[in-house]
C-alpha cells in the first residue's frame, strides 16, 4: 500500500544485534499531532547463522548485516511503494548493541542522509522498544510510565516521563534474561534461541520442582542477577563437580528443570517490577523486548498490573523482537529538533542518565 503523504515518510534502520531490519514509517502532521504509522517493516533474521554456536557471534553478525542491509532497505521501500527521493528523514539505532553491527546500520544511514540531503536521526534502541507500546496503543497516552525492557541483551527499568526522557532505574548486573534463557537452553540440550524452546519444554513441567534462587530478593535496589540462577541449573544437572558428564534427562526431568528455571526468571522480574512501581508511584507500565513474548511473563505482569491498578502496555509479538519500526521514536525527536550530525558515532553500552546523549 502506497503512503498517502510521501513527503513526511521516514526510513528507519535497525542493526543493533542479529536482525537486519528496515521500516518505512509515516509521521503525523504536524509531527507532534499523533502517533506515527508503520507502512512497511522488513526483518532478516540471523538465527540460522548463530544457532550452532548457541548465541550471537559479533563478527558473523556484522558480516551478515553488511550483506543484507541494501536488499532489506530496497524491500522496505518496495513494500511501501515509495522512492528514496520521497523520504524526508533517515532514522537509525546507534546504541546499545554490538559495535560492528551498529556501525553497518549507521554507515548506511549516513550515506543515505548525505546523498538525499535529509536529516539523520539517531535513537536509543531500548527507548525504541518502549515507544513500540505507543505504536501499539495509538489512542492511549502511555507516558509517563515505568518502562521495562527484557531482551537477549538487556533487562532494564526506566522512569519514562516522555518518549525522549527515560531515566535508568536499574536492571541486571550480569546476564540479561534472554541471555540466561539461551545459556540454560544450551545446558538442557534444547538449542537456540533458548526463550521459545524453554517455554515449550516448560509447559509439561512443575515450576516448583527445583528451588532455584531469585536474585536480590528483599533488596531495596532495583537490581537483578541471572548468573547465579544459571549456575544453579548446572548444579542441578551434574552437581558441583565440573568434570562430571551431563546426565541424560527424562522428558519429565527436562520439563521440570525448564519450568522451574522459567518461573525463577519471571518471579525475579515481576518482584522488581512491583518494587519499581511502588518506589516511583507510576501508574503505567510499558513492556518491551524479545522476552516480552514469553507467555508466563506477560500473564504474571498482567496479574500484577491488575492487583496494583496499573495500566499495562505490551506490544504485539512482532513489535517485541528487534525491528526497525522502533525507529518511529524518531518523529518525537524531529518534533523536538533533535537531529544528529553526520560525524555522530555508535555506543555499545547502555547510556545512563548522567552521561551525555548524542
Amino acid at each position: 500500500m502506497a503512503v498517502d503523504d510521501p513527503n513526511h515518510a521516514l526510513l528507519a534502520i535497525e542493526s543493533t544485534c542479529d536482525e537486519t531490519a528496515a521500516a518505512v514509517i509515516l509521521g503525523p502532521r504536524p509531527p507532534s499531532a499523533g502517533t506515527p504509522r508503520v507502512v512497511s517493516s522488513v526483518v532478516a533474521s540471523q538465527v540460522s547463522l548463530h544457532e550452532r554456536f548457541g548465541g550471537v557471534v559479533p563478527e558473523i553478525a556484522s558480516r551478515a548485516h553488511a550483506r543484507q542491509i541494501l536488499p532489506i532497505l530496497d524491500e522496505a521501500l518496495r513494500r511501501a511503494e515509495i522512492r528514496l527521493d520521497d523520504l524526508h528523514a533517515i532514522a537509525v539505532a546507534t546504541r546499545p548493541g554490538l559495535v560492528g553491527a551498529l556501525v553497518v546500520g549507521l554507515t548506511a544511514a549516513k550515506c543515505l542522509a548525505a546523498a538525499l540531503q535529509i536529516p539523520l536521526v539517531t535513537y536509543d534502541h531500548l527507548e525504541g522498544h518502549l515507544y513500540a507500546c505507543q505504536l501499539a496503543y495509538p489512542d492511549h497516552a502511555i507516558y509517563p510510565c515505568l518502562g521495562l525492557v527484557v531482551s537477549g541483551g538487556h533487562t532494564s527499568f526506566f522512569r519514562c516521563e516522555s518518549p525522549l526522557a527515560a531515566a535508568f532505574l536499574g536492571g541486571t548486573i550480569d546476564d540479561a534474561a534472554g541471555e540466561a534463557f539461551d545459556k540454560v537452553s544450551a545446558l538442557l540440550g534444547l538449542g537456540y534461541p533458548g526463550g521459545p524452546l524453554i517455554e515449550r519444554a516448560a509447559h509439561a513441567g512443575n515450576p516448583r520442582a527445583f528451588a532455584f534462587p531469585r536474585s536480590f530478593s528483599g533488596d531495596e535496589r532495583i537490581l537483578l542477577s541471572f548468573s547465579g540462577l544459571k549456575t544453579a541449573v548446572l548444579y542441578a544437572l551434574r552437581g558441583p563437580n565440573a568434570t562430571m558428564p551431563m546426565p541424560t534427562l527424562s522428558p519429565a526431568q527436562l520439563a521440570d528443570l525448564a519450568a522451574s528455571f522459567q518461573m525463577a526468571v519471571v518471579d525475579a522480574i515481576v518482584a522488581k517490577t512491583r518494587q519499581a512501581l511502588e518506589q516511583t508511584g507510576l501508574d503505567r507500565l510499558a513492556l518491551g523486548g524479545g522476552v516480552a513474548a514469553n507467555t508466563l511473563l506477560r500473564d504474571k505482569l498482567t496479574a500484577l498490573a491488575d492487583h496494583m491498578r496499573v495500566e499495562l502496555f505490551i506490544p504485539p509479538l512482532a513489535l517485541c523482537t528487534d525491528n526497525a519500526a522502533l525507529g518511529a521514536i524518531a518523529f518525537p525527536k524531529l518534533a523536538a529538533g533533535q537531529v544528529s550530525d553526520l560525524d555522530c558515532d555508535v555506543a555499545a553500552g547502555l547510556v545512563r542518565p548522567d552521561r551525555k546523549r548524542s
